[in-house]
């Protein structure tokens, strides 16, 4: 049968850098690039390979061959290159159809929308929203119907209803090759604690539970959709052999909501030798069986981040965790997986909304007696230390206590590039009212003297020497608790430590 004709309007796909570091497969852009692969010519511009992204942008658009340009925008660092560069577009090329993606969107569209330098946001994957887009502009008919769309009518913002959650099986496979001949794939597939050349790949959609400080949970509503195992291996089999992979970081926001798809693809991926990484809830893996983990070890699994988000169980049912998860699951499942070598990478978020600086300190001392009580249960646990930044999920309790005490997001897109909201959306910067200068440095100190003394496993350029040097500088400090103005320390880690950062390296 032969394939209809491609549109003469060409697509640019735009990737603005979100890492210093090494840059990971633009897999949200290519994904977007899959679904119209059939219908459009496209190319991507990746801000995390490219020194003058704007430049070649302007550049291609300079040919007038292309009418539609796609971005997708996390918070945080994409913000820098996504805002002036949509901005210059705007004044530049006028006609140019401007299409945002990504979280920092869906959760905040009236902002984006009310710059006038978007015209629609994809709220949610753009499997389907997107080429459907494309052909009602093109063809001039309504998009009123297409699904998770979010754009101006008149002076009314529109959302159509979420469109469900497409089978992963039945999407097209993501064009890798064509991704080369752009990008070289090797520039890709960088060194990392479990291998030389590692993926980054995404084999799912969502996640099927709604806490309340997650940007993923208004995208996606608690809906998830996973890849099939089988279909996972082929493609990791062919970027291996293809492309010299050999570890894997999965970046799906819960690769692991169904232990039968883990223990099939932990099956297949046995005999390659690789390692992998991927995200998970404790109370999820805690039910997997002890053959499940035993397998998951041996086929490769090296490490696994956790969201543990507190110790106080009261906190866990107002962040509106979902599941089963307390406390002492968190202890007792860190001494669980210890037996069977699979790293626990913990996150936990200080400074949950409180009344004033007294309680959020009683708060923050509690939590690092818990993270301690951790560290002795499973001294190989990784610890992953955030500062609570609110998430605009109306409705929920805790966004409407955060504006109860005057927080507020900003009301002008470029007010985003603000160095302070960088570091807001990173969790690094809390901007909220209750986390005073005290506060925040009596986490950070913390932070600190916890990295030192137990040095972190992902940062493959200490040495055994440096590793021994800054933990026992630090031991007299972490065993008696004294964390105030770790300024020897803070001095080493600024030229020896590097701490997996996921919110900045991976997603």
């Amino acid at each position: 049968m032969d394939l209809p004709p491609k549109s003469r309007h060409k697509v640019l796909l735009f990737n603005p850098r979100a890492t210093n570091y090494k840059a990971r497969i633009p897999n949200s852009v290519l994904q977007v690039a899959a679904s119209i692969d059939a219908t459009h010519e496209w190319v991507i511009v990746d801000g995390n390979l490219e020194d003058h992204p704007q430049e070649k942008i302007m550049a291609y658009f300079k040919t007038g061959e292309f009418k539609f340009f796609g971005c997708t925008v996390m918070p945080g660092p994409q913000l820098r290159q996504a805002v002036p560069i949509t901005k210059a577009i705007r004044q530049a090329f006028p006609e140019i159809i401007n299409i945002w993606g990504g979280y920092f969107p869906a959760n905040h569209p009236e902002v984006v929308l009310e710059s006038g330098w978007v015209d629609f946001i994809i709220n949610g994957p753009g499997d389907h929203a997107f080429p459907q887009l494309l052909t009602a502009l093109e063809q001039e008919t309504s998009f009123a119907g297409i699904q998770s769309l979010i754009y101006f009518d008149g002076m009314e913002v529109v959302k159509t209803a979420k469109a469900p959650l497409l089978r992963y099986d039945d999407l097209p496979g993501l064009p890798y090759d064509k991704l080369d001949r752009l990008y070289p794939m090797k520039r890709y597939l960088g060194k990392s604690f479990m291998g030389r050349h590692t993926i980054a790949y995404h084999s799912s959609f969502g996640c099927p539970f709604k806490c309340s400080f997650c940007a993923v949970v208004p995208i996606y509503e608690a809906r998830w959709n996973g890849k099939s195992a089988d279909k996972i291996y082929a493609d990791i089999k062919y970027m291996k052999e293809k492309y010299g992979a050999d570890a894997i970081e999965f970046h799906d926001n819960n690769f692991f909501v169904s232990e039968k798809r883990t223990v099939a693809f932990a099956k297949l991926i046995k005999e390659e030798n690789m390692q992998w990484w991927g995200e998970a809830r404790i109370d999820t893996v805690d039910k997997y069986s002890d053959e499940s983990l035993a397998l998951m070890r041996e086929a490769g699994c090296r490490m696994i981040f956790f969201g543990a988000e507190s110790g106080n169980d009261d906190l866990l049912d107002f962040m509106d965790k979902g599941g089963k998860q307390n406390g002492q699951q968190i202890l007792d499942f860190a001494t669980r997986i210890q037996q069977f070598d699979i790293i626990p990478e913990y996150s936990f978020v200080l400074g949950w909304p409180a009344a004033s600086e007294q309680e959020a300190l009683r708060q923050v001392e509690a939590e690092i007696n818990f993270i301690r009580k951790v560290k002795d249960a499973n001294p190989q646990t990784e610890i992953i230390i955030y500062v609570y930044s609110p998430v605009p999920t109306e409705g929920s309790e805790m966004f409407e206590k955060v504006k109860e005490q005057g927080f507020s997001f900003p009301q002008k897109l470029e007010d985003w590039l603000a160095p302070a909201w960088e570091s807001f959306d990173l969790r690094k910067n809390p901007l909220t009212p209750w986390l005073t200068p005290r506060v925040i440095d009596k986490i950070r100190n913390f932070e600190t003297v916890l990295n030192a003394y137990y040095p972190t496993v992902s940062d493959i350029k200490l040495s055994k020497f440096q590793r021994l040097s800054i933990s026992g500088i630090a031991s007299l400090r972490y065993k008696l608790g004294v964390y105030g103005y770790p300024y020897e320390l803070k001095a080493l880690q600024r030229f020896w430590l590097k701490y997996r950062q996921p919110e900045k390296e991976g997603f």
